[in-house]
């Protein structure tokens, strides 16, 4: 919901960082699988009640996840840079409610559970709309630069570190906090298949009609007599 008004001051911040980083030869894949080994280090953290140190691991992956698409986008972005940052972006949100399922099963198994149903609605419909919409479907001018669709909602990045901020300090209150916020995920979710539902009405595309097969060999072309 306010990512797009966070992404100009985050590139403020993190551009001369990246330009730096660019010219130290670092890549933007790289930088995205760092990140993620530093984001998953949080889940051994969670489970063994290191909540802040899980929470600086979980800081320092959202800094390196600002820092790889930057990085990405001062050369040559690729398609494959995209499809890693928001798979390891989506594996990485769900392995939170477990790490806290885990310091407490009897009171975080069940609220870990129905906010992961959330986060795979919020998941499975964002990345639906991306991978079905036709390009004229998906022009999304609060989101310039990405490597893929942003379908926004109630529940994006922003809204989500926030959440999992509030949780690392004051765990007690992660049942509670973490039903609320499954709700926002499911009220994300109908949104996005409203949506989907009004903007995907036309006909599917077309695949690309198949090149003729070549004459077999010997066979009598077009004009030749044939005796």
């Amino acid at each position: 919901m306010i990512d797009r008004h966070l992404l100009p001051l985050q590139h403020r911040i993190l551009r001369p960082l990246a330009r730096g980083l660019r010219r130290w030869g670092i890549s933007a894949d790289a930088l995205s699988v760092a990140g993620f080994l530093l984001g998953l280090a949080a889940l051994p953290l969670l489970a063994a009640h290191a909540y802040g140190p899980a929470l600086l691991a979980l800081l320092l992956n959202r800094i390196l996840d600002g820092l790889d698409g930057m990085v990405a986008r001062l050369g040559q972005p690729t398609r494959r840079g995209a499809f890693l940052d928001i798979a390891l972006d989506f594996f990485l949100y769900a392995t939170v409610p477990l790490g806290f399922a885990l310091a407490d099963p009897a009171a975080n198994a069940l609220p870990a559970a129905v906010l992961l149903t959330g986060f795979v609605g919020t998941g499975s419909s964002f990345l639906a709309f991306a991978a079905v919409a036709h390009p004229e479907d998906r022009s999304s001018s609060a989101y310039p630069g990405k490597g893929i669709f942003y379908l926004g909602g109630l529940t994006e990045g922003a809204e989500t570190i926030a959440f999992f901020v509030v949780v690392c300090l004051w765990p007690g209150w992660f049942p509670a906090l973490a039903l609320v916020f499954a709700a926002a995920c499911f009220l994300t979710t109908l949104a996005r298949w409203r949506e989907g539902w009004k903007r995907l009405a036309g006909p599917a595309a077309q695949p690309p009609a198949e090149p003729a097969p070549p004459p077999a060999s010997g066979s009598s072309r077009s004009g030749d007599s044939v005796s």
